[in-house]
């Protein structure tokens, strides 16, 4: 596994499956090989595009904290519902990890080094090229599910549970943002 990746995303080791803890590694390895965003950009950026260039929440601030929020609402659900509601937590923990994958295709970096949506994330969102970049990778269907559905465009389909969960716990880190009222 790059050393740069496991950097980025020490909770991959929460993937027991070693396939696909490998097929996740791959998947950020080949967006960071196409990606003009350096693993200390990704750290120094704001999450969004969407709330302003002052954000000090960082790209891998988010993302790392959706994981996080995943991995306990799906012990959770798995400890309190009887197995009437199964959750795969490797699945749950790989969709968290590679959910975003596809935003280092869809920035740039200005002359400042401030990001912003490049030419080709105009025309395909972060769902679709993060899906493109994980079947590539080998990621499995399910896993391809979360990150195809995590997003708006999620909401045209039949999300599975794990998929609730990624796409829940990553739109309450950030609609508190984008909707706060300026004082």
């Amino acid at each position: 596994m790059n050393k740069e990746v496991l950097a980025l995303w020490p909770e991959i080791n929460w993937i027991k499956n070693t396939d696909l803890r490998g097929q996740t590694a791959k998947c950020w390895e080949l967006a960071l090989e196409r990606s003009v965003l350096t693993p200390d950009d990704l750290n120094r950026i704001p999450f969004t595009l969407l709330v302003g260039p002052d954000l000090k929440v960082t790209f891998m601030d988010h993302k790392r904290s959706v994981v996080h929020i995943v991995r306990d609402a799906g012990n959770t659900v798995n400890s309190m519902y009887h197995g009437e509601l199964p959750v795969d937590m490797d699945v749950l923990i790989a969709g968290a990890i590679l959910a975003d994958v596809g935003k280092l295709l869809e920035y740039e970096l200005d002359e400042n080094g401030t990001a912003a949506q490049g030419n080709y994330g105009k025309y395909l969102r972060h769902p679709f090229s993060g899906v493109s970049l994980a079947e590539e990778a080998g990621v499995p269907a399910e896993v391809c599910h979360i990150i195809a559905t995590h997003a708006g465009e999620g909401n045209m389909v039949k999300r599975t549970t794990e998929a609730y969960l990624v796409h829940h716990a990553d739109f309450m880190t950030f609609l508190p943002f984008k909707e706060r009222l300026k004082i």
